[in-house]
């Protein structure tokens, strides 16, 4: 498997594919074990999406009688005897609320009542009282509520503990009739319901007259957030409904339940023909529809005034709570710190009657889990092929899909499924992997510093280290200019040194041809004993790199006079050099060993160009080019043809060139118009006029070895004339 990677990828892709897997596969380990910081993160995510999209009540169904202030201080403070409690029950069904629930437990006797009082009186003053004109239903308050509890739609609330509750009388409390809807091999309910262990009930006499309870329990999550309400408890092997769950119950005069069970708990609830999905512990996600009053409040003491109009509460369901902060009925919602408990029942009710209701389906795991998959694996697998800055438009592109795909599940299916784990993934891929690419990219370019320092053009280099990229140092065909020079004679030069001025010679004369090289963005490629060889136009691409190789040639041969100077000063001789210029494509990269190569060329004419250099000698030349140099050239230079030749080891002939400057040309102009017209006499055949020419130019010309060449040759010819077919071509036996 892993020699397969290697041959798919290259290294560094490998290093990123094993990267950005590794982040992926490490934020999957912590959206499976949800890290408590992650988790309120999550929770953060969820507020501001409620924030933004939440939407207003959707029913008129609940309204708030609140215990407020103004009722506080116009009926004294709570708790208020259990007579007017039950007026205010008489006149909300007189209005015509279908059910009335309270948020308030009434766990202990009310201490008011005349009986009690009568008591209280003789246990603690020893004096007995008497009650005169009251009549016997009013000796006792709480039977009083009873009794009006029994004929109306009236649902108490009671609370769950954790702890056991110690109490002075029996908790009368009914449980639900809950069916169980279940697949085969399902785990029970109660292991995934909240259980309790222990309940705090309204007294026995309220709690056997009302006709439904429910438990106005919420827990918080970890932030003391408010997001989420149970629906049903488990106490005791027995199922309780919630104060919004019983007071629909009440209202619609429907009491089966039936819960659905999945393999992995709670699926949902079933009531009165509505589906409520809740998540595995059978809680319910509350759809807040803003902050506090978002729903109708009405206070206390306007409906015992009797001021609201006949029938204002005709078909509502009303919750009697508080707002009043001294009663401490006020719980944080994302939407509100300080919301009073009866209206989050309310929205509770709200959300189930409107079908409004918030979830996170079965599935959404696994779509978070997959876009967590897929944002990691395809930031890595971009990240591999291209360029960081090239790519932050696919990463923001892929990142805004998942957002408003999110927005889209929350806003039209009430779905939530959150970004924030593929975000993350997508985040951290994108930040390690940059990172990694730039580290890479540092080594490279300290790499390829430290491999071409000594042998290219700082331009060149500059260029390879802003674009790494552009580096190639695998095999490839490429056009490129040659370039061989040589120490003429150095093995008998060398004779008259001894070895340290021999090595110092070299050092002297190799150090300015080699900086002269790479000043011209040339590519030095090795030193063979006292030769040169060099080229141009790799590993980058070198514009106009015929034009520069020849350029360089005629710099270092205008360097090596003036070393010759000094050379003539400290060795007692001065040296000539051979230069020989070709271009074509060669292949071009990094040849040998797997243990061992170098970045060099190989190709036919990267052999020509060698052969160039060799022929410097036998014309007398110390710069000797190819016609694909004259001809990338063009006018810029005097180009005088030389010959046409077969080199040793080929048989297609080649046009050889010398090169001089435009001025050194027109200072040898009468000379070289003599040679043009002496050579165009041999070529035309016309050995007596060229010999006669080449022996003119032989006493009064520059180059000695060049006229003698053709002076012998003339003196061949007429001797013995070529074959009418004669090509004026000289083929080379040696090299």
């Amino acid at each position: 498997m892993l020699e397969r990677l290697r041959r798919l990828f290259k290294k560094d892709q490998l290093i990123l594919l094993g990267a950005g897997v590794s982040v992926t596969v490490i934020m999957i380990a912590l959206y499976v074990s949800q890290p408590k910081f992650l988790h309120l993160l999550n929770l953060k995510i969820y507020d501001d999406y409620l924030r933004q999209y939440h939407q207003p009540a959707a029913t008129r169904v609940p309204v708030i009688i609140d215990l407020d202030e103004k009722s506080l201080s116009e009926l004294g403070q709570w708790p208020w005897p259990r007579y007017r409690v039950a007026l205010l029950l008489k006149y909300l069904t007189a209005y015509g609320a279908v059910a009335v629930a309270s948020d308030i437990i009434f766990s202990e006797p009310d201490r008011t009542s005349p009986a009690i009082m009568k008591e209280d009186v003789k246990r603690e003053l020893r004096i007995d009282i008497g009650f005169t004109g009251l009549p016997g239903d009013l000796m006792d308050y709480d039977r009083l509520l009873a009794y009006n509890l029994k004929g109306g739609p009236y649902i108490l609330g009671f609370d769950f503990s954790r702890e056991s509750v110690p109490s002075d009388h029996d908790c009368r409390v009914r449980p639900a009739k809950v069916s169980v809807l279940s697949p085969p091999g399902a785990p029970s309910p109660h292991d995934f319901l909240p259980r309790a262990k222990g309940m705090i009930c309204p007294i026995p006499v309220l709690a056997e007259a009302a006709p439904e309870c429910g438990f106005i329990t919420i827990t918080p999550d970890l932030d003391s957030v408010y997001r989420r309400v149970p629906l049903l408890y488990s106490f005791e092997g027995r199922y309780y409904p919630s104060l919004a769950l019983a007071t629909l119950m009440q209202a619609t005069e429907k009491k089966d339940i039936v819960l659905k069970m999945s393999p992995v708990g709670i699926e949902s609830i079933r009531f009165n023909d509505m589906v409520i999905p809740t998540d595995s512990r059978g809680q319910l996600l509350i759809n807040y529809r803003g902050p506090m009053r978002t729903f109708e409040y009405i206070s206390a003491s306007d409906v015992l005034a009797r001021k609201l109009p006949p029938g204002s509460l005709r078909g509502r369901i009303a919750f009697i709570g508080t707002s009043a902060s001294g009663l401490k009925d006020i719980r944080a919602t994302p939407l509100d710190p300080g919301f009073p408990g009866a209206e989050a029942h309310a929205t509770v009710v709200d959300n189930i009657l409107s079908g409004q209701i918030l979830s996170v389906p079965d599935w959404a795991p696994g779509l978070e889990f997959l876009a967590m998959l897929a944002g990691g694996l395809a930031t890595t697998f971009l990240l591999m092929w291209a360029r960081a800055s090239w790519i932050i438009l696919p990463v923001f592109c892929m990142g805004g899909v998942m957002w408003y795909g999110s927005v889209f599940f929350y806003r039209e299916q009430e779905f939530f499924i959150s970004p924030m784990y593929s975000y993350l993934t997508l985040g951290l891929t994108f930040i390690t992997l940059t990172l990694i690419k730039f580290w890479r990219e540092e080594i490279a370019k300290r790499y390829i510093h430290g491999a071409f320092a000594h042998y290219l053009a700082p331009s060149v280099i500059s260029q390879i280290m802003d674009n790494p990229e552009a580096l190639t140092l695998e095999g490839q065909e490429k056009e490129i200019t040659i370039q061989f020079s040589d120490v003429r004679n150095f093995t008998s030069l060398s004779e008259k040194l001894s070895p340290a001025q021999v090595t110092n010679l070299l050092h002297d004369y190799l150090t300015p041809m080699t900086r002269i090289i790479t000043e011209h963005e040339g590519t030095l490629d090795k030193f063979i004993g006292d030769s040169v060889m060099a080229f141009w136009n790799a590993p980058l691409d070198i514009e106009n790199h015929q034009e520069k190789s020849l350029r360089a040639a005629l710099a270092q041969q205008r360097r090596l006079g003036e070393l010759n100077e000094t050379f003539l000063d400290k060795y007692g001789f001065a040296i000539a050099v051979g230069i020989g210029i070709h271009s074509g494509p060669v292949r071009v990269g990094n040849m040998g060993s797997d243990d061992l190569f170098d970045y060099t060329l190989i190709g036919d004419n990267v052999n020509l160009a060698s052969r160039l250099e060799g022929l410097t000698k036998f014309y007398g030349q110390t710069l000797v080019v190819s016609q694909a140099i004259k001809d990338a050239c063009g006018d810029g230079y005097y180009f005088r043809i030389l010959d046409n030749v077969r080199v040793k080891g080929k048989e297609a002939p080649v046009t050889i060139h010398t090169v001089y400057t435009l001025q050194e040309a027109q200072a040898r102009k009468a000379e070289l118009d003599l040679y043009e017209k002496a050579r165009q006499a041999y070529v035309d055949r016309n050995f007596d006029g060229a010999g006669t020419l080449f022996r003119e130019l032989r006493e009064t010309g520059a180059e000695p070895v060049l006229y003698d060449l053709y002076l012998e040759r003339c003196e061949h010819m007429k001797d013995a004339p070529p074959d009418c077919d004669w090509d004026c071509v000289f083929t080379h036996k040696t090299k």
